[in-house]
């Protein structure tokens, strides 16, 4: 289907998110620190990988909706457009979050 690329970077996106949150977990139960610069250079390789990633799901996704609903008019049905262009938007959105993550980590890796 057409966001089969924008489901998979996504899905990529939650699975990054869930082993960051569980490592997490792990260090405030060990009550460890994560301050090492290889530990912050993989969070920063891997915060901007997701985030191109979902940014370039994004934006395939939001041309095809474009192209698809605007330009040829083949929306058959009302709610079927709302929920692609609402998956879009919600997207951008989320890659928004994935951004400011991306450079929180930059920033953390620069400042240590």
């Amino acid at each position: 289907m057409v966001f089969s690329y924008l489901i998979a970077a996504m899905g990529l996106q939650v699975i990054w998110s869930f082993g960051l949150a569980i490592l997490d977990t792990f260090a405030l139960a060990r009550k460890k620190t994560l301050v090492s610069p290889v530990l912050i250079s993989l969070f920063v390789v891997g915060d901007w990988v997701t985030a191109t990633l979902s940014l370039a799901g994004a934006s395939s996704s939001a041309g095809i909706t474009v192209l698809y609903f605007g330009d040829l008019g083949k929306c058959s049905f009302e709610a079927e457009c709302w929920r692609y262009q609402l998956s879009v938007a919600l997207a951008f959105l989320s890659w928004i979050t994935i951004a400011i993550s991306s450079l929180t980590t930059l920033w953390l890796l620069a400042s240590g």
